[in-house]
């Protein structure tokens, strides 16, 4: 773990041990079962998640709670270490480096099926790598191959920018994944379920890339409705879209399945009304507690945990938007907006204050970046510099009725910074979209929105991972074209000594603040809740929690 020293992972989960999953037999309105049957205990995890998953196929998401299920169907080559956000072997045994630092040979575990009968092994890989390689139209889209886009910079129709070159099976258990160009996040990279290994067989029979729609709206296949296939300890067995999604244990799984056999994830998307289906007895945990929620569940007994904050969320100004294109302007916002009021009014305890967009424990975090401290008067003069004295009117997007790791309550939140927005002369309209797929649909695959609040949670400790994939290349989201940053970030990531690439990641922090894209705003710290039977729950820093463990 990069600057562990900084602060420890889970300083907040001395309720719910870190590890195993356990359930005990103690009675839930739930199931009815016995408090002192010990012998009797449920072996159905209902979890409560704040949205449907986008699909079901991982390679074409980029939310959370897709993320959630994927991570009990599929597994990649490489997992994250248990509690942290550090890279381990999973589907790969080991991997060898070149020392070019181009190729990467991977040796893999032997005799693993995936769901359907289908082998595990090195032509499964190179099916998987040449798929995302080979996309065309839609599917390269930022709304569906966000993550690949952005990591992978280009596909086959595209080969002067794409860092994938080829991928081959030198033997069953032997694959060689060639690159052309370094990536020093490479290998932590594949830890994300997008880069998950999903049946060969599956992709093809239910023609896993026959998407369709807009890039405003895409429509996705068979396969990511109905049929996803991979290697995990769980299997699907039915998606009912606003209900809820059923896992079955996988018989066949090639590691310890744990106490778990089957997984309900149902669909709640107002906090309030998790917390009273974890007081009735209907679900037995839930996800990203509403901060006013905590205490009082609590003191009912049951066990609440924090994740220590590996989240940004900020305030995105796409330069699309004339008046955002502005530097004055963007500044002007920036020196309008209260953070410590945000986060001592609306936010979890223990968010802390963001001054740029990666936490400081993530390598390159820079003490004396550029901040735009609160100074209302010097938001005015600023407008009134960029020919707005009487201030201006901006389209204000914000998603509803969803509740994220770095966003616990949009509504709430969107609200306290129009009105700091207001206060200075920028008359905002309020956009809200549903988050799934609408919202993120529009901010990411068109230039219909304006000020906009989204954020990220860490999926593995790389600075690219934050900084990399929000500002690597021209998007949608951000609308700007920026060459220098784009090449320093370029760059950073193919930088393989810590330190000299720890000097690179604070000049493109200091770059980005001067640059003033979005305005980093908090790091939430989201909070897990469940019934008094959960004794053990696998937290992690990333939400890499797969409930056989």
């Amino acid at each position: 773990m990069l600057h562990s020293s900084r602060k420890r992972w889970m300083t907040g989960a001395a309720v719910v041990a870190l590890g195993a999953m356990v359930l005990t037999a103690c009675a839930s309105e739930r199931d009815g079962g016995g408090a002192d049957d010990s012998s009797d205990v449920d072996s159905t995890f209902v979890f409560a998640a704040s949205n449907d998953p986008s699909g079901l196929d991982p390679a074409f998401a980029s939310d959370g709670e897709t993320f959630r299920v994927s991570r009990q169907i599929f597994e990649g080559l490489v997992g994250v270490e248990a509690g942290t956000a550090d890279p381990a072997p999973l589907l790969a045994e080991s991997w060898e480096q070149s020392e070019d630092g181009l190729s990467y040979t991977f040796t893999l575990k032997e005799g693993v099926t995936f769901h359907d009968g289908t082998d595990f092994d090195a032509e499964a890989v190179c099916t998987n790598f040449d798929r995302w390689y080979n996309w065309t139209g839609l599917a390269q889209s930022e709304s569906l191959s966000y993550y690949y886009g952005s990591l992978f910079k280009g596909f086959a129709d595209t080969p002067d920018t794409a860092v994938f070159d080829s991928c081959s099976a030198d033997d069953a258990s032997h694959a060689t994944v060639t690159l052309t160009q370094p990536f020093a996040g490479f290998i932590a990279a594949l830890s994300l379920p997008a880069f998950s290994m999903q049946s060969p067989t599956a992709l093809s029979e239910f023609d896993a890339d026959a998407v369709g729609g807009t890039e405003e709206a895409p429509t996705l296949s068979e396969y990511a409705n109905a049929h996803p296939v991979g290697t995990g300890p769980f299997m699907f067995d039915s998606w009912e879209p606003g209900e809820q999604v059923t896992l079955q244990a996988n018989p066949d799984y090639w590691g310890e399945q744990g106490q778990v056999q089957e997984i309900i994830f149902r669909t709640i998307g107002d906090p309030t009304a998790r917390r009273q289906a974890l007081e009735s007895g209907d679900i037995d945990g839930y996800d990203l507690v509403a901060p006013a929620d905590t205490a009082a569940l609590e003191e009912a007994g049951y066990n609440v945990m924090q994740r220590d904050p590996f989240t940004i969320l900020y305030l995105g100004m796409n330069q699309a938007v004339p008046e955002l294109a502005n530097p004055l302007v963007r500044e002007a916002i920036a020196h309008a907006i209260d953070k410590e009021a945000l986060v001592t009014q609306v936010l979890p305890e223990g968010t802390e204050v963001a001054s740029q967009f990666i936490p400081p424990v993530v390598t390159g975090w820079n003490e004396d970046v550029t901040t735009y401290e609160y100074d209302p008067d010097l938001a005015k003069q600023l407008l009134a510099q960029a020919g707005y004295p009487d201030g201006l009117t901006l389209m204000f997007n914000y998603p509803t009725n969803v509740s994220r790791p770095y966003m616990p309550n949009p509504e709430q939140i969107f609200t306290n910074l129009a009105s700091q927005l207001e206060a200075v002369g920028i008359t905002v309209t309020p956009t809200g979209n549903e988050w799934n797929p609408a919202y993120l649909d529009r901010i990411q695959g068109g230039a219909d929105h304006g000020l906009h609040l989204l954020g990220w949670t860490g999926d593995y400790n790389d600075t690219d991972n934050f900084v990399g994939v929000f500002f690597g290349q021209a998007s949608n989201e951000w609308g700007f074209d920026n060459p220098e940053l784009f090449n320093a970030l370029t760059e950073a990531r193919g930088t393989a000594d810590i330190d000299e690439q720890t000097e690179q990641y604070k000049a493109i922090n200091e770059m980005i603040a001067e640059f003033n894209p979005g305005i980093p705003l908090a790091h939430p710290a989201p909070s897990l809740a469940f019934d008094s039977r959960v004794t053990s729950y696998p937290a992690s820093p990333v939400n890499d929690e797969v409930f056989n463990m």
